[in-house]
């Protein structure tokens, strides 16, 4: 084998290490009592990262970034989920001018028990008109991620919270 065909090998391979990193896929949701569907578009990289477009049927868009929660996690890294909540937390108010309280409207504190234990958990910040759509979802396969399929809920800025599916592929 020459010098350069070992290149070229080695290049292949690396292109084909970082496509099979990034993973897509879509998603769809309906609105608790109301008529308003969403349709989700997801993108993960390295397999608990990636980043999320949600288009309702009104017209409007939120995207932002996406966590699968898992062991190897530093509280760090998800920085990002925290943003909108403005100072205050706990202390301020929250959606239609009910206290932010504890947790995301009611599905308790995620804290420092994500970072310590694998749950199977995608949580997702969205940004938008408005404000932010905050999703958590559950996943069927967690070790396939995304595309391993799951379900969960978002709650839009409003407070309305729009039920979603995500099917295995």
């Amino acid at each position: 084998m020459t010098a350069s065909s070992i290149k070229v090998a080695a290049a292949s391979l690396a292109a084909i290490a970082i496509a099979g990193c990034t993973t897509s896929g879509i998603g769809t949701g309906q609105a608790v009592g109301r008529n308003i569907g969403a349709t989700f578009t997801w993108t993960e990289t390295g397999g608990t990262r990636g980043t999320m477009i949600a288009q309702l049927s009104n017209g409007q868009v939120y995207q932002g970034p996406m966590f699968q929660v898992t062991q190897e996690a530093r509280v760090m890294d998800y920085g990002p989920l925290w943003n909108g909540w403005g100072p205050g937390f706990g202390w301020g108010h929250g959606w239609g001018g009910r206290r932010w309280g504890y947790g995301w409207g009611g599905w308790g504190g995620w804290g420092p028990e994500t970072i310590t234990q694998y749950t199977g958990q995608v949580l997702a910040n969205l940004a938008g008109p408005g404000g932010y759509m905050r999703c958590h979802f559950t996943l069927m396969s967690p070790s396939y991620g995304m595309a391993g399929g799951g379900i969960g809920q978002c709650q839009l800025p409003s407070g309305t919270i729009i039920n979603a599916q995500f099917p295995r592929h």
